[in-house]
Protein backbone atom coordinates (compact mmCIF):
# COMPACT_ATOMS: atom_id res chain seq x y z
CA UNK A 1 0.00 0.00 0.00
CA UNK A 2 1.31 3.59 -1.03
CA UNK A 3 1.94 5.59 1.51
CA UNK A 4 0.52 8.99 1.54
CA UNK A 5 2.93 12.00 0.92
CA UNK A 6 3.47 13.82 4.30
CA UNK A 7 5.87 17.16 4.42
CA UNK A 8 7.36 16.83 7.63
CA UNK A 9 10.11 20.20 8.13
CA UNK A 10 11.10 20.16 11.77
CA UNK A 11 12.93 18.49 14.03
CA UNK A 12 13.01 19.84 17.52
CA UNK A 13 10.62 21.56 19.29
CA UNK A 14 12.54 25.07 19.20
CA UNK A 15 11.36 25.02 15.83
CA UNK A 16 8.01 25.08 16.63
CA UNK A 17 7.93 27.63 18.76
CA UNK A 18 10.65 29.88 20.62
CA UNK A 19 11.40 30.70 24.36
CA UNK A 20 10.31 34.40 23.67
CA UNK A 21 6.90 33.08 21.77
CA UNK A 22 6.19 31.06 24.72
CA UNK A 23 6.77 33.84 27.56
CA UNK A 24 5.35 36.45 24.52
CA UNK A 25 2.38 34.95 23.04
CA UNK A 26 -1.16 35.32 24.57
CA UNK A 27 -2.71 32.71 26.86
CA UNK A 28 -5.11 32.47 23.59
CA UNK A 29 -2.32 32.44 21.14
CA UNK A 30 -0.91 29.49 23.22
CA UNK A 31 -4.10 27.52 23.67
CA UNK A 32 -4.10 27.51 19.96
CA UNK A 33 -0.34 26.72 19.62
CA UNK A 34 -1.38 23.54 22.11
CA UNK A 35 -3.99 22.17 19.91
CA UNK A 36 -1.95 22.87 17.02
CA UNK A 37 0.85 20.62 18.44
CA UNK A 38 -1.32 17.66 20.29
CA UNK A 39 -2.90 16.95 16.66
CA UNK A 40 0.09 17.11 14.46
CA UNK A 41 1.59 15.03 17.26
CA UNK A 42 -1.00 12.63 17.25
CA UNK A 43 -0.83 12.49 12.86
CA UNK A 44 2.83 12.23 13.10
CA UNK A 45 2.84 9.61 15.74
CA UNK A 46 0.51 7.81 13.44
CA UNK A 47 2.66 7.76 10.74
CA UNK A 48 5.33 6.66 12.44
CA UNK A 49 3.33 3.68 13.21
CA UNK A 50 2.13 2.97 9.56
CA UNK A 51 6.12 3.18 8.27
CA UNK A 52 7.34 1.37 11.08
CA UNK A 53 4.67 -1.49 10.24
CA UNK A 54 5.98 -1.10 6.65
CA UNK A 55 9.49 -1.69 7.59
CA UNK A 56 8.69 -5.05 9.85
CA UNK A 57 6.64 -6.22 6.52
CA UNK A 58 9.81 -5.51 4.42
CA UNK A 59 12.21 -6.68 6.83
CA UNK A 60 10.15 -9.49 7.51
CA UNK A 61 10.42 -10.22 3.29
CA UNK A 62 13.84 -9.80 3.48
CA UNK A 63 14.12 -12.98 6.28
CA UNK A 64 11.91 -14.91 3.57
CA UNK A 65 14.22 -14.11 0.88
CA UNK A 66 17.53 -15.11 2.97
CA UNK A 67 15.65 -18.26 4.22
CA UNK A 68 14.72 -19.12 0.26
CA UNK A 69 18.34 -18.56 -0.59
CA UNK A 70 19.50 -20.39 1.95
CA UNK A 71 17.08 -23.37 0.75
CA UNK A 72 18.71 -23.36 -2.80
CA UNK A 73 22.44 -23.11 -1.33
CA UNK A 74 21.80 -26.38 1.32
CA UNK A 75 20.46 -28.42 -2.01
CA UNK A 76 22.91 -26.74 -3.89
CA UNK A 77 25.79 -28.09 -2.03
CA UNK A 78 23.44 -31.62 -1.66
CA UNK A 79 23.80 -31.71 -5.08
CA UNK A 80 27.41 -30.88 -5.54
CA UNK A 81 27.90 -34.13 -2.91
CA UNK A 82 25.81 -36.40 -5.38
CA UNK A 83 27.77 -34.82 -8.30
CA UNK A 84 31.49 -35.42 -6.34
CA UNK A 85 30.18 -39.40 -5.23
CA UNK A 86 29.35 -40.04 -8.88
CA UNK A 87 32.72 -38.63 -10.13
CA UNK A 88 34.39 -40.41 -8.09
CA UNK A 89 32.77 -43.82 -9.57
CA UNK A 90 32.82 -42.46 -12.69
CA UNK A 91 36.91 -41.86 -12.93
CA UNK A 92 37.25 -45.20 -10.98
CA UNK A 93 34.80 -47.40 -13.37
CA UNK A 94 36.79 -45.60 -16.63
CA UNK A 95 39.93 -46.95 -14.66
CA UNK A 96 38.77 -50.45 -14.25
CA UNK A 97 37.73 -49.78 -18.01
CA UNK A 98 41.00 -48.76 -19.00
CA UNK A 99 43.01 -51.45 -17.55
CA UNK A 100 40.90 -54.03 -19.08
CA UNK A 101 40.89 -52.67 -22.82
CA UNK A 102 44.76 -52.72 -22.22
CA UNK A 103 44.80 -56.34 -21.16
CA UNK A 104 42.72 -56.81 -24.01
CA UNK A 105 45.41 -55.10 -26.70
CA UNK A 106 47.94 -56.75 -24.42
CA UNK A 107 46.88 -60.55 -24.99
CA UNK A 108 45.56 -59.17 -28.63
CA UNK A 109 49.82 -58.40 -29.17
CA UNK A 110 51.16 -61.14 -27.59
CA UNK A 111 48.86 -63.64 -29.79
CA UNK A 112 49.64 -61.36 -32.61
CA UNK A 113 45.89 -61.07 -33.81
CA UNK A 114 46.06 -57.85 -35.42
CA UNK A 115 48.40 -59.35 -37.65
CA UNK A 116 48.04 -61.38 -40.34
CA UNK A 117 44.55 -62.45 -42.13
CA UNK A 118 41.34 -63.40 -40.54
CA UNK A 119 40.49 -67.21 -40.74
CA UNK A 120 37.61 -66.71 -43.59
CA UNK A 121 39.52 -64.59 -45.98
CA UNK A 122 42.32 -67.59 -45.37
CA UNK A 123 39.79 -70.29 -46.15
CA UNK A 124 38.60 -68.14 -49.26
CA UNK A 125 42.13 -68.36 -50.46
CA UNK A 126 42.36 -71.93 -50.17
CA UNK A 127 39.54 -72.61 -51.71
CA UNK A 128 40.45 -70.40 -54.66
CA UNK A 129 43.76 -72.53 -55.10
CA UNK A 130 42.20 -75.58 -54.78
CA UNK A 131 39.71 -75.04 -57.74
CA UNK A 132 42.45 -73.73 -60.14
CA UNK A 133 44.39 -77.13 -58.83
CA UNK A 134 41.04 -78.83 -59.86
CA UNK A 135 40.35 -76.87 -62.95
CA UNK A 136 43.39 -75.70 -65.15
CA UNK A 137 45.99 -78.12 -66.69
CA UNK A 138 49.28 -77.56 -65.37
CA UNK A 139 53.27 -78.64 -65.77
CA UNK A 140 54.67 -81.01 -63.23
CA UNK A 141 57.01 -77.60 -62.15
CA UNK A 142 53.45 -75.59 -61.67
CA UNK A 143 51.43 -77.95 -59.83
CA UNK A 144 54.03 -78.61 -57.17
CA UNK A 145 54.43 -74.62 -56.51
CA UNK A 146 50.35 -74.52 -55.99
CA UNK A 147 50.60 -77.39 -53.89
CA UNK A 148 53.28 -76.05 -51.74
CA UNK A 149 51.18 -72.93 -51.78
CA UNK A 150 48.45 -74.25 -50.48
CA UNK A 151 49.97 -76.22 -47.68
CA UNK A 152 51.05 -72.86 -46.57
CA UNK A 153 47.96 -71.20 -46.78
CA UNK A 154 46.75 -74.38 -44.76
CA UNK A 155 49.84 -74.04 -42.07
CA UNK A 156 48.34 -70.45 -41.45
CA UNK A 157 45.09 -71.20 -40.80
CA UNK A 158 45.53 -73.50 -38.37
CA UNK A 159 48.25 -71.79 -36.74
CA UNK A 160 45.77 -67.88 -36.80
CA UNK A 161 42.97 -71.30 -35.46
CA UNK A 162 45.12 -72.16 -32.59
CA UNK A 163 45.84 -68.64 -31.96
CA UNK A 164 42.27 -67.97 -31.41
CA UNK A 165 41.89 -70.80 -29.11
CA UNK A 166 44.40 -69.51 -26.93
CA UNK A 167 43.18 -66.20 -26.76
CA UNK A 168 40.40 -68.24 -24.49
CA UNK A 169 37.73 -65.20 -22.97
CA UNK A 170 39.31 -62.75 -25.01
CA UNK A 171 35.75 -62.07 -26.37
CA UNK A 172 34.30 -61.98 -23.07
CA UNK A 173 37.18 -59.78 -21.64
CA UNK A 174 35.54 -57.13 -24.32
CA UNK A 175 32.68 -57.56 -23.27
CA UNK A 176 33.51 -56.88 -19.47
CA UNK A 177 35.25 -53.55 -20.72
CA UNK A 178 32.61 -52.19 -22.69
CA UNK A 179 30.31 -53.01 -20.04
CA UNK A 180 32.21 -51.33 -17.22
CA UNK A 181 32.61 -48.25 -19.46
CA UNK A 182 29.15 -48.18 -19.94
CA UNK A 183 28.36 -48.07 -16.63
CA UNK A 184 31.03 -45.05 -16.15
CA UNK A 185 29.20 -43.43 -18.93
CA UNK A 186 25.86 -43.60 -16.60
CA UNK A 187 27.38 -42.01 -14.26
CA UNK A 188 28.97 -39.38 -16.44
CA UNK A 189 25.31 -38.67 -17.23
CA UNK A 190 24.04 -38.28 -13.74
CA UNK A 191 27.58 -35.87 -13.17
CA UNK A 192 25.67 -33.95 -15.78
CA UNK A 193 22.31 -34.12 -15.04
CA UNK A 194 22.80 -33.17 -10.77
CA UNK A 195 25.51 -30.60 -12.03
CA UNK A 196 23.22 -28.84 -14.36
CA UNK A 197 20.31 -29.23 -11.31
CA UNK A 198 22.78 -27.99 -8.68
CA UNK A 199 23.75 -24.88 -11.21
CA UNK A 200 20.16 -23.94 -11.29
CA UNK A 201 19.64 -23.89 -7.64
CA UNK A 202 22.91 -21.95 -7.53
CA UNK A 203 21.72 -19.55 -9.54
CA UNK A 204 17.92 -19.16 -7.90
CA UNK A 205 20.04 -18.65 -4.78
CA UNK A 206 21.91 -15.61 -6.38
CA UNK A 207 18.62 -14.05 -7.17
CA UNK A 208 16.70 -14.93 -3.79
CA UNK A 209 19.69 -12.57 -2.34
CA UNK A 210 20.11 -9.94 -4.76
CA UNK A 211 15.86 -9.50 -4.26
CA UNK A 212 16.63 -9.67 -0.03
CA UNK A 213 19.38 -7.05 -0.90
CA UNK A 214 16.85 -4.51 -3.04
CA UNK A 215 13.99 -5.79 -0.18
CA UNK A 216 16.20 -4.47 2.75
CA UNK A 217 17.35 -1.59 0.96
CA UNK A 218 13.32 -0.36 0.85
CA UNK A 219 13.31 -1.42 4.70
CA UNK A 220 16.09 0.24 5.54
CA UNK A 221 14.79 3.85 3.41
CA UNK A 222 11.33 3.27 5.53
CA UNK A 223 13.13 2.82 9.17
CA UNK A 224 15.03 6.17 7.79
CA UNK A 225 11.28 7.38 7.41
CA UNK A 226 10.08 6.21 10.65
CA UNK A 227 13.01 8.09 12.74
CA UNK A 228 12.15 11.46 10.83
CA UNK A 229 8.65 11.08 11.29
CA UNK A 230 8.57 9.60 15.07
CA UNK A 231 11.24 12.81 15.76
CA UNK A 232 8.64 15.06 14.42
CA UNK A 233 5.99 13.70 16.62
CA UNK A 234 8.20 13.49 19.36
CA UNK A 235 9.33 17.51 18.92
CA UNK A 236 5.85 18.79 18.63
CA UNK A 237 4.95 16.50 21.98
CA UNK A 238 7.87 18.45 23.96
CA UNK A 239 6.16 21.64 21.94
CA UNK A 240 3.28 20.87 23.24
CA UNK A 241 4.28 19.60 27.00
CA UNK A 242 6.63 23.65 27.04
CA UNK A 243 3.31 25.43 26.35
CA UNK A 244 1.07 23.80 28.66
CA UNK A 245 3.67 24.06 30.89
CA UNK A 246 4.01 27.88 30.35
CA UNK A 247 0.12 27.36 30.47
CA UNK A 248 0.34 26.25 33.52
CA UNK A 249 2.76 29.67 34.97
CA UNK A 250 0.28 31.96 33.71
CA UNK A 251 -3.00 30.18 35.38
CA UNK A 252 -0.80 30.33 38.56
CA UNK A 253 0.23 34.07 37.91
CA UNK A 254 -3.22 34.99 37.10
CA UNK A 255 -3.92 32.55 40.73
CA UNK A 256 -1.52 35.01 42.03
CA UNK A 257 -2.84 38.26 40.86
CA UNK A 258 -6.50 37.63 42.12
CA UNK A 259 -5.25 36.63 45.08
CA UNK A 260 -3.26 39.57 45.63
CA UNK A 261 -6.15 41.77 44.16
CA UNK A 262 -8.70 39.92 47.03
CA UNK A 263 -5.89 41.22 49.53
CA UNK A 264 -5.93 44.86 48.13
CA UNK A 265 -9.54 45.02 47.98
CA UNK A 266 -9.90 43.43 51.70
CA UNK A 267 -7.34 45.27 52.61
CA UNK A 268 -9.35 48.79 51.57
CA UNK A 269 -12.20 47.78 53.06
CA UNK A 270 -11.11 47.04 56.22
CA UNK A 271 -9.33 50.44 56.73
CA UNK A 272 -12.54 52.20 54.87
CA UNK A 273 -14.42 50.49 57.50
CA UNK A 274 -12.23 51.67 59.83
CA UNK A 275 -12.72 55.23 58.91
CA UNK A 276 -16.31 55.05 58.96
CA UNK A 277 -16.75 53.04 62.23
CA UNK A 278 -14.60 56.22 63.31
CA UNK A 279 -17.18 58.49 62.16
CA UNK A 280 -20.00 56.41 63.83
CA UNK A 281 -17.76 56.43 67.03
CA UNK A 282 -18.08 60.68 66.83
CA UNK A 283 -21.72 60.60 66.50
CA UNK A 284 -22.09 60.88 62.58
CA UNK A 285 -25.43 59.92 61.16
CA UNK A 286 -24.52 56.49 58.92
CA UNK A 287 -26.15 55.71 55.79
CA UNK A 288 -27.43 52.16 55.02
CA UNK A 289 -24.35 51.39 52.52
CA UNK A 290 -21.82 52.44 55.61
CA UNK A 291 -23.97 50.36 58.29
CA UNK A 292 -23.59 47.37 55.86
CA UNK A 293 -20.11 47.78 55.23
CA UNK A 294 -19.46 47.85 59.10
CA UNK A 295 -21.34 44.92 59.60
CA UNK A 296 -19.84 43.11 57.23
CA UNK A 297 -16.53 44.14 58.48
CA UNK A 298 -17.10 42.94 61.79
CA UNK A 299 -17.37 46.06 63.84
CA UNK A 300 -20.99 45.78 64.37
Amino acid sequence: MAEEETTIEVSTADELITDDELQNKSKGQLIKNAGQFRDRRNELNQLASSRASERDDLNAKTREKVDEAQEHREKRDELNERVQEHKEIRNDLNADANELFDEVEQRKEDLELDEGKDLEQLKEEIEELEFKQQTEVLSTEDERELIEKIEGKREEYQDREEKLDQSGDLEGLVEEAESVRAEASKHHEKVTELADKAQEHHNQMIEAYREADDIRDEADEMHEDFVEAQEAADAHHEAFVEVQKRLRELDKQEEEEEKDKRAQEQEEAREEAEEIYERFKEGETLDTEDLRKLQKSGHL
